[in-house]
Formats: C-alpha cells, structure tokens, sequence
C-alpha cells in the first residue's frame, strides 16, 4: 500500500490523549498532558483515558471507541498513548483503518503500542515510535512539527552494541516491540519487504520468548525481504544467562540467518530516555558509521 503521510502539526492544533492497553497513574496522564500543552497544542482527554479493569484502561469496547473517536475526528491531529503495558492487542482487528487512512494522524507510543503500529502500517501511515518521556521527548514535538530527525548515534558502552555487523541498508523503518512483532504474525501480516527491521526487547519472559518469537518471524516469512535490522534496547538483559547463553547469542543466532545488516546499541524502546522514531518513514541504516537516518514523517 502506498503511504500516506499524516500533515505536519500547527500552533493550536489537538491532541487526543487515550489509554489503549494498561491503565496509568493520574500524575504521569497530568504530566503527559502538561508537557503537550506546554509545547502549544490542546490536549484533548480520551473519555475513558483514566478508567480501570485489572490491569486495562477500562474494557476493550471504551479502549476501542476513545482510540476510533479520536481517529474519525477531524480536529484530532495526533494521537498520544499515556503507556504500553497490555491490552492494544485486542483492539486491532476492529479498528476503523479507512478512516484513517482518509485523514492520516501520527499515532506516539511504544512496548504494546507496536501493535497499533502495526495497524497503522496497514493503512500505510506513518506512527511514531517512543513516548513523550524522558529528555529526548522533544523528539516527538519536532517529528510532530515535520522535522527531519537527526542521526541516532549507536552508544559503544550500551549492553548488545556488540551484536552490530557492517554494511549499510536503506528502506523504510518498521517494527517495534519484538514479542508484539511475533505475536500479530496471522492476526495483521504487513509486508515488510524492503524495510528496515526495528526491534527491541525487555527481558520478561527470558531467552525462551526471544527465541520463540524470532522463529516465529522467520519461519512464517515475515521477515522475508527485509534489509536490515536496528536493534534497540536489551532491557533487563545485563547479566541474565541461562545454560551459557545470553540473550546477544540468541540474536545473533537467529538474525544471522537474515544475511543483512545489523546496527545495535541504539537508545530505542525500553529505556529510561527514549528517542522516538517515525516508523513508515524512510531511514538509512549504516552499521559502519553506527548511525541510523531516518526522513520526515509529516509533510
């Protein structure tokens, strides 16, 4: 599907602020919509954003309508999720991806927001990949804005940096969390030919789900025509073995299958200072230099 570029943000402009999977404490839902208003756009509370049902913002059917409302509503120009967690998986299928499709907006997350990137790469828009978190969540108000990110620079102390190959790849980026990737293979299949892999991984279900969800990857054929792979953080990973392996050996067993190239070390996913990424958009991998490129995502 050719993409749809979402159009860049105005002064002014709204922002819906929703909950799609875990539910978040009310200071972090206020800090997130200070810092978007600070940053001149009204922020626009889902109607169910601080519901509660175990560990989910509110039921499957509230998730969904305040994640729909927000994408058939022409003033909405971004969507924001206040966290990741569990529970964005159950709303994919039923998404209103033509709407979307029709009036493009960047949807911000990360963890098991990948899932509705992965929506959002269905309908060929582009999303961003990170939270307004962190010292760098000024990445997210300049990609909102149409800027062209800078180069993200590989860290040579960051655990996994060591997993890096060479050679260079250029396509467009897409992935995200690598267990949400494995687990929507039959649920929402994207093409992922010609593009640029984005992968990152906390350490919750130890070397056994890193493996599992890998296979799964390759042995489907989701990862068949890709270019290359980034790889992001290795949360919880530093130190942890099981029978003499850690998890750089699995990934480098299992990716090395892939033949491209493989940049590590990059400060993308779980950690404590995310930059965010515009999936969708075009990107340069270079595993020589240790940098990653990407274009704008808005027009």
């Amino acid at each position: 599907m050719d993409q749809v570029l979402p159009p860049r943000l105005s002064p002014g402009d709204a922002v819906a602020l929703v909950a799609p999977a875990s539910w978040a404490e009310d200071d972090w839902i206020d800090e997130t919509a200070r810092r978007i208003a600070d940053w001149g756009w009204r922020v626009r509370r889902g109607a169910r954003v601080r519901d509660r049902l175990g560990y989910l913002a509110g039921s499957d059917a509230d998730r969904h309508d305040d994640l729909d409302a927000a994408i058939r509503d022409p003033e909405i120009r971004a969507i924001v999720c206040v966290t990741g967690g569990c529970g964005s998986f159950r709303l994919v299928r039923g998404l209103d991806l033509g709407a979307l499709r029709a009036d493009p907006k960047p949807l911000v997350g990360f963890s098991d927001i990948t899932a509705l990137h992965r929506a959002w790469q269905a309908a060929g828009v582009v999303s961003l990949h990170g939270a307004v978190a962190g010292d760098h969540a000024d990445t997210v108000r300049g990609l909102l804005l149409g800027a062209i990110p800078e180069p993200i620079h590989a860290d040579p102390a960051r655990y996994g940096v060591d997993l890096t190959t060479t050679g260079r790849a250029t396509g467009p980026l897409a992935g995200g969390n690598l267990e949400m990737l494995a687990r929507g293979v039959g649920v929402l299949d994207v093409d992922l030919i010609g593009h640029v892999l984005l992968i990152e991984i906390n350490r919750a279900a130890g070397l056994g789900m890193v493996d599992r969800a890998l296979t799964q990857l390759i042995d489907s054929g989701s990862l068949e025509g890709i270019v290359g792979v980034a790889v992001g953080t290795l949360d919880g990973f530093e130190g942890y073995r099981d029978r003499g392996w850690d998890v750089r050996d699995v990934l480098r067993e299992r990716l090395g299958t892939l033949r491209v190239p493989i940049l590590a070390g990059l400060p993308l996913g779980h950690d404590p200072d995310p930059v965010t990424v515009p999936l969708g958009a075009m990107c340069e991998l270079d595993a020589d230099a240790g940098t990653l490129r990407c274009s704008a995502g808005l027009r």
